[in-house]
Parts: structure tokens; sequence; C-alpha cells
């Protein structure tokens, strides 16, 4: 008996997949690497909250417990050393333990520190809790860049790496929203330690979430032969002894200081922006408290977005095929002549065309340093990147104190703003030269060359 095999029997015929066994199989390429992305971004908004906090307040607490001007100038001189300082500690402990348990480290101290702002009571005190708040949050960049260079691929890590830098922008968006209205009902202690409890909230989820791709159950094969895709790791990998990495190596590498450079010239405009805005905007346009609120929202908006843009534009670049050293410097170079306008906001006389201006110059600012963030992590090996990034945060820290002083110092004297934005239209593009000069091109930097024995 011969059976006749048309289209409609060999498809009767042919084993039948059931749809729920095939959306299990679609399944299994997980995109868990962005949750850990989201919990990085949320971390940086919650360190710019705790970070504005005491501008905000600064009004109130001058009264209640009768700061002065120098003051206030102390209080914030020893939180950016600390930050300078820890900065270094950190990039270094996060190289040694690894990001979950230093950034928990980080993000324990910080929590103490934000909470103990609401039981502070003299200058010393704030001095004291501000030093803690600073050492701890400069915990934040080392981790989040090296916890990007461990769980997204090259051509990923500078749209990861602006999505939750994003948050830069995020906190002081909700700042002056969510503080005023609780020191309004409970009280500016109460404000510091609401804060600090969230902090605390955090640090749980991250030690109940966080782990290597490698180690974590909730990642595919799949994703994580992507993850791996370009750093040669196989996808069974297991963890290899540690290597110590040696700062005085770090040192002597053109790669190092191309980093920091762009940090020192750069980081300190957003310092500008953050501590040096509302005072711009107050003497300018006679803002004040009550006003300040939707210039200063729709200044950082733009540089949320900004901020997004900036690693997509590199990243899709390099998912066309460019290089990581022509989309990255294209994409640094572009952003530094967005800045170049800022030189003319002293003269202009709208409001509102001074915020787009101001809002272009702070969102190639974000945009930037999505991808100058990248740099270590396109240059040095997964075993030195937090070591990296704390050696040019510390360099972007030294610089914010310097512009400090400088800002100061010309407001006193010429009583006008712009000196200082002819600084922060040129800064972008001294730095783009120089990084240029220091690395023609992005190219690794072998882990044998700086490992120790």
């Amino acid at each position: 008996m011969t059976i006749q095999v048309t289209p409609e029997t060999e498809s009767a015929l042919r084993p039948q997949v059931p749809p729920v066994a095939a959306t299990q199989q679609a399944s299994r390429i997980t995109r868990y690497r962005w949750l850990i992305c989201a919990l990085l971004f949320i971390a940086i908004g919650i360190n710019y909250i705790d970070r504005q906090m005491i501008g905000i307040l600064k009004p109130t607490l001058q009264t209640d417990l009768g700061w002065t001007e120098t003051d206030y100038a102390k209080i914030v001189f020893w939180f950016q050393c600390a930050y300078a300082i820890g900065f270094l500690t950190f990039g270094r402990i996060i190289d040694k333990v690894g990001v979950r348990i230093g950034y928990a480290l980080a993000f324990t101290i910080w929590t103490i520190a934000s909470i103990g702002h609401g039981i502070a009571h003299t200058v010393t005190h704030f001095v004291l809790v501000r030093f803690t708040l600073g050492f701890g949050e400069s915990g934040s960049f080392p981790a989040s860049l090296k916890a990007v260079s461990e769980w997204f691929p090259q051509k990923e890590r500078a749209q990861a790496t602006g999505l939750f830098n994003a948050g830069t922008a995020m906190g002081p968006i909700i700042t002056p929203l969510l503080v005023p209205a609780i020191t309004l009902a409970w009280g500016w202690r109460a404000a510091f330690i609401s804060i600090g409890i969230v902090t605390a909230l955090w640090l749980i989820a991250w030690l109940l979430i966080y782990r290597r791709p490698h180690e974590h159950p909730k990642v595919s094969r799949e994703e994580l032969a992507y993850i791996q895709a370009d750093d040669g790791s196989p996808v069974a990998a297991t963890p290899s002894a540690p290597t110590k990495i040696s700062w005085f190596k770090l040192l002597t590498f053109r790669e190092t200081w191309a980093y920091a450079a762009g940090k020192f010239l750069t980081d300190p405009i957003w310092w500008l922006y953050l501590f040096w805005l509302p005072d711009f905007l107050g003497k300018t346009y006679g803002l004040n408290l009550k006003s300040f609120g939707p210039p200063l929202i729709a200044i950082y908006i733009l540089a949320d977005i900004g901020s997004v843009m900036g690693g997509w534009g590199s990243s899709k670049q390099m998912k066309l095929g460019r290089s990581a050293n022509l989309a990255r410097k294209t994409t640094m170079l572009l952003c530094a002549l967005a800045v170049v306008p800022i030189v003319t906001a002293q003269f202009v006389s709208s409001l509102w065309l001074v915020v787009g201006i101001i809002g272009l110059a702070a969102a190639a600012h974000q945009a930037w340093s999505a991808n100058l963030m990248t740099l270590p992590s396109d240059l040095f090996p997964k075993e030195a990147v937090a070591s990296v990034i704390g050696i040019g945060g510390t360099a972007g820290a030294i610089g914010g104190m310097l512009m400090t002083t400088y800002n100061g110092y010309i407001l006193e004297i010429f009583k006008s703003y712009q000196p200082i934005f002819i600084v922060a239209g040129s800064a972008y593009l001294v730095a783009i030269v120089v990084i240029h000069v220091l690395t023609p091109r992005l190219k690794p930097v072998p882990l044998e060359r700086i490992a120790v024995g």
C-alpha cells in the first residue's frame, strides 16, 4: 500500500511544537543586563538628590543653625575633598573585591552619612557628615562603569552608560520638588532621614539582585554569549585568580592621562551648572526659590535627553561598523561644538532663550560624559577599569574645586558670569584635542602590561 504525501499530510505528520514551548524557547534570550542598568540609574539619581539637598536647604539651614557664607563654603569644600579622595580609594577597592561588595560598602557609608545629616547640629557636625557622604558617593561611578564593562558588550557600553548617567540630571529634577515638600511638612531633619531610608532600600535591592553575568541564574546562555562576544571570554567562564593592578603602572600610560585630562577639564562645568546656575538665573532674571522650578527642570530634562542620545549615538555608529575610535571621538566633537553657544548666555535678554542655550550645553555635557566615561572600558582590561575611573574621577573633583574657587573670585571682582561662560564654552574643545593627542587611536592596553608580577 502506497501513501501519497501531499503538503497537507506532510504538515500533519510533522511533529508539532506546542505554542507554550515555542514561547519558552524564544524567551530564553534574556535582557537582564538592562535591569542592571536601571538599578544603576536609580543609584545615580539618589546620589544627586543627596548631593543637591544641602543647596536646596541652604537658606533654611542658615536660619536655623546660624551659618555664615564661610561656614557653607567650608562644608562644600570638604565634601569635594572627600569626593576626590574617595574616587581613588573606591576605584582600587572595587577592582579588588568586585562591583557587588565594593558598591555595597560605598552605599553603606553613604546611607549612614545621609541619615547623619538629620541629627547634625553644628558646622563641625555637617563637615563630618558631608565629608563622609562625599567619600561614600564617590564609589558610584567606579562601580557603575565597572558593572557596565561586565554586563555589556563594547558596542552597547556607551548606550548603557548614557542611560545610567541620565540619573545625574534626574536627581536635580526631583530634588526641588521632593525635598521642599518633605521639609514643609515635617522639617529639614526629616528630609535628610527620609532620603537616607531610600538609600538603604536601594542597598538591599542591590545585594539581592546583582551578580556577575556568568554567576547570575536569570541570565540565559544566549545573553551571556552576547555580553562576552567581544572580550574573548567563554560562555561557561569560571572566575580566575584576582589580578593585581599597579597604580604606578597605570599612571605611566597615555591612555590613563587622556581620560583624567578629559575629566579634569569638563567635570567642573557640570559642577558649575549644579551649584551656580540658580545664582545666575536669580541675579540676571530676578528668579527666586518659587520661580526657579520650571527653568531648572527644563534644563535638566534636556540634559537627560542628551545623556541617552549621546550614548545611543556612538553605540549606533559602532553597530553600523565604525570603530570605537571614530564613533566615540566624532560624538564627543559634536558635543564640544554644541556647548560653544553658552559663551553668549550673559548677554541674552530672554529667559527661555538662555534656558535653551544652557539646556543645550547641559545636554551636550551629558552626551560627552556618556562617551568619555566609556573610554576606560575601551582602553583597559576589566581588571583595571575601576582604578582608571578612580584616577579620572579624582582629577575631575580637583578640577571642580579649582573651578569653584575661580567662580568665586570672578564674581567678586568682575560681578559677571561672562569669563566663567567663556571657560565653559571652550573646555570641551580643549579636552577633545588633548584626548586625541594622547590617544590618536583607542587601542586596548594588554593586561600583562599593567599587572603586577
